[in-house]
């Protein structure tokens, strides 16, 4: 598993030990496995929706890291294979879908024109902005890319990027996408083979920058757009408002959902078809086109009917 679904597994034993203290009087000196119960997990589910004001995603969250855990505990433990059944028959809670938040092309041009490339901490978060636009990474993976990760000395251009559970894909990149990345590496000195291993992009103390830091260069630049152009930068903006983005600026473009389902690392098409789905000026442009006229005509053939000077409209007559 990635280190962000270890984190989560982390999180939800933490709570649950919490939960397990304080609402039901059990110290963690006390707490044994028969405690995981179905009662107990539908509890804990209802604390963190109620207590902690989590959304049901979140509480889907936990409960799949339970879920996990009784999977091997089946395996484990078998004396108490009746229980681990009765705790995974606990149902995931259905969310709300919420809205794809990206920007249009004009959007995204805005933003990037917002660092100022005459300073070099400006052309670094022009390089970090861009290369997450162009190729559709998850913060994390652009968190975690490496010096050893580009290949864009020579042609076909590319990127390596880890996703979800450390799962590699090489995503191409044209020769355009690359100057910027260049120039960058250049200026840092990241071309030399005795820093492959090092991060692509670090802080001051050339440590590689996390999550929280790469969303808050995108908040600074967003701020900055947003009020040159409030329509075009949404109030609400992430790091995976660009990854939406690029994904429909593909799609807008054409391109097959296989392509982007690969660029995008998704397992499955139909993860990717969300865009599909959300692309309201595909629809549109789709049922325009396919449009049949089928209606009665409602316009009338006894045109001197609406026109009260009958004399006027025999002169228009020829």
């Amino acid at each position: 598993m990635s280190n962000n679904t270890l984190s989560s597994y982390r999180d939800t034993f933490v709570q649950y030990i919490d939960f397990m203290k304080n609402e039901k009087n059990i110290p963690i000196d006390r707490l044994s496995l028969k405690h995981l119960t179905r009662d107990n997990a539908l509890h804990f589910m209802k604390w963190i929706l109620d207590d902690r004001g989590c959304s049901p995603a979140t509480r889907n969250y936990r409960l799949a890291a339970i879920h996990s855990f009784v999977s091997y505990l089946q395996y484990e433990v078998i004396d108490n294979a009746e229980e681990w059944q009765k705790v995974l028959s606990i149902k995931a809670m259905r969310s709300e879908s919420k809205a794809l938040t990206y920007l249009s092309t004009e959007g995204i041009r805005l933003l990037l024109a917002q660092p100022d490339t005459m300073t070099s901490q400006g052309r670094r978060h022009l390089a970090i902005l861009s290369l997450m636009y162009d190729t559709g990474a998850r913060v994390q993976e652009i968190a975690d890319l490496t010096v050893e990760s580009v290949r864009i000395d020579y042609e076909p251009y590319s990127i390596r990027l880890f996703g979800k559970g450390r799962k590699s894909r090489i995503v191409p990149m044209v020769k355009e996408q690359t100057e910027i990345l260049r120039q960058y590496m250049a200026e840092n000195h990241l071309n030399d083979s005795n820093v492959y291993a090092s991060p692509l992009f670090f802080n001051n103390r050339h440590e590689k920058l996390t999550r929280e830091g790469i969303s808050y260069i995108l908040k600074t630049y967003a701020d900055l757009a947003r009020k040159e152009s409030p329509e075009l930068i949404p109030q609400k903006i992430s790091c995976h408002s660009l990854r939406h983005s690029k994904a429909m600026h593909l799609l807008q473009s054409g391109i097959n959902l296989v392509y982007i389902r690969d660029i995008l690392g998704h397992v499955s098409i139909q993860t990717t078809d969300i865009y599909a789905r959300a692309d309201s000026k595909a629809k549109r442009e789709a049922l325009e086109k396919a449009y049949t006229n089928l209606n009665p005509s409602t316009t009338s053939t006894r045109e001197w009917e609406r026109n009260k000077n009958l004399r006027e409209w025999l002169k228009g007559l020829n």
